[in-house]
């Protein structure tokens, strides 16, 4: 099973979504590559020989590289404002709102560590149209763990004198995970899960 495969954050039928299997398999060759190397150091060439394929192969499914970077980019940030999103719709006190939202963000940015990497990180090499999709993403999922904070504070659960920036802090934190996350290393995904959620909570001033 390959990197992207394997780091599929507990699904278990990976990309899913995207059919037939020669396009899944140019797309899991493409998150490798990407993630390996760089976008822009990535040619289609390196992508279809990672799947087993001759280039003219990959041209049958994807138009251009950048639209199999749109591709991966658009279900990586789906899946990622969902996960957001059914923890700010949850039952539960703000903080254990906030909780759900952060520890599952967290758990899917290692468990996925390789797609993340490509999803948070590689947003500058698309066009104008694909990018401004993805930040209309982002801007929702940053709206969702918004809501929860401000939620919190309304209700005195949570002491945050400048709730976007906050927002912003705690994403971040989130999502640099992807970055440095090891396999091999002392923690797993679950571990930094619930690490990250706990130290979010004290960012916000808590109540205990």
């Amino acid at each position: 099973m390959s990197t992207a495969e394997e780091t599929a954050g507990g699904e278990m039928q990976p990309w899913a979504e995207v059919t037939p299997d020669a396009a899944r398999r140019l797309l899991i060759a493409a998150v490798e590559a990407f993630a390996e190397r760089g976008y822009h150091a990535t040619t289609t060439r390196d992508i279809a020989g990672r799947a087993g394929m001759s280039p003219a192969a990959l041209y049958i499914h994807y138009k251009t590289k950048e639209e199999l970077l749109h591709r991966i980019s658009r279900i990586g940030h789906d899946k990622a404002l969902d996960i957001v999103r059914s923890a700010a719709q949850g039952g539960g006190s703000a903080a254990e709102r906030l909780t759900d939202a952060v520890r599952s963000f967290v758990r899917w940015h290692a468990g996925q560590h390789t797609t993340a990497r490509v999803v948070q990180y590689e947003l500058e090499a698309l066009g104008p149209e694909a990018r401004a999709e993805i930040v209309a993403l982002r801007r929702q999922t940053d709206a969702a763990v918004r809501g929860i904070i401000a939620d919190g504070v309304a209700a005195g659960d949570f002491d945050v004198p400048d709730v976007p920036g906050t927002t912003l802090a705690v994403l971040s934190l989130c999502i640099d995970v992807a970055r440095w996350f090891n396999v091999d290393g002392p923690r797993t995904p679950d571990e930094v899960g619930a690490l990250y959620a706990d130290l979010v909570l004290r960012m916000v001033g808590a109540k205990q």
